[in-house]
């Protein structure tokens, strides 16, 4: 169902199943899938794709230009999968030519009110953003991390999976998978335990990682502590995903227990 005040431009491609509230404006460029609602004053803009069965709450901004003041107008693309949950006031812009073109938003991520992502950014599956939470350029978010409110998080950082963020931190550093981090300017607190717990993570995995940790940080030199570890612990796959990530971009500063300091 559409209602009679929705703004749709014909040539914009959604699916007969899809319902629009009043007053919601959507652009030419948009295509949305199957069984999405949107609600009153939602306005969907850019080359946005949209999946399945979303949820759009009033006065979201979704698919706008990025705030980038090297964009020019070229044409890029944000594309959202199924079953997220967008609430009120929130935005998300399309990317740029200086990095892929796409801001990518995974399946089944809860965005909170006023939370923002913005250009080339690329945020998984199962993710939860609180309230007033803020992404800058090009960051990725990988699966099931959670973002505290108000927390600000700067460009071309890397959250990896299942970790978790505390309200109000400045995330300036990369964050290990299943790693907790908080702070004025983030640091490392130790490992998302109640995460894995979650997930159905075995304890003796869950004991192996843990150890490791200690071992990966055992002094500030990562490159050294690395070089050192028992290769049982290497064996274990959450610690090999740890591993990864930390080698996986060398220029990139890691969020460490020291970065307190």
């Amino acid at each position: 169902m559409i209602h009679k005040t929705a703004i749709i431009n014909s040539k914009a491609k959604i699916s007969s199943s899809v319902e629009i509230g009043p007053y919601t404006v959507i652009g030419p460029d948009v295509e949305i899938d199957d069984d999405v609602i949107i609600h009153s004053h939602v306005n969907i803009t850019g080359n946005t794709k949209i999946g399945k069965k979303n949820l759009f709450y009033p006065m979201s901004s979704i698919g706008s230009y990025p705030q980038d003041l090297k964009y020019k107008g070229e044409k890029t693309c944000l594309k959202i999968g199924d079953g997220n949950t967008i609430r009120e006031h929130v935005t998300i812009n399309t990317g740029t030519i200086q990095d892929e073109g796409i801001t990518k938003i995974g399946n089944n991520n809860l965005i909170m009110i006023g939370a923002h992502i913005a250009h080339d950014c690329t945020v998984g599956n199962n993710i939860v953003m609180a309230n007033n939470s803020a992404i800058a350029g090009h960051a990725v978010i990988e699966d099931f991390v959670i973002i505290g409110a108000k927390c600000g998080i700067q460009q071309f950082v890397r959250i990896g999976k299942l970790a978790m963020i505390g309200g109000m931190t400045g995330v300036s550093r990369d964050v290990i998978p299943y790693g907790v981090s908080t702070g004025n300017r983030n640091f490392l607190k130790g490992i998302n335990i109640i995460g894995l717990r979650r997930i159905k993570t075995e304890n003796k995995d869950i004991i192996t990682l843990t150890e490791a940790y200690k071992e990966i940080f055992k002094t500030e030199s990562l490159n050294n502590n690395l070089s050192k570890m028992n290769d049982k612990y290497k064996e274990n796959y959450l610690v090999d995903e740890v591993i990864q990530f930390i080698n996986k971009d060398k220029k990139r500063p890691i969020c460490t227990p020291y970065s307190e300091q």
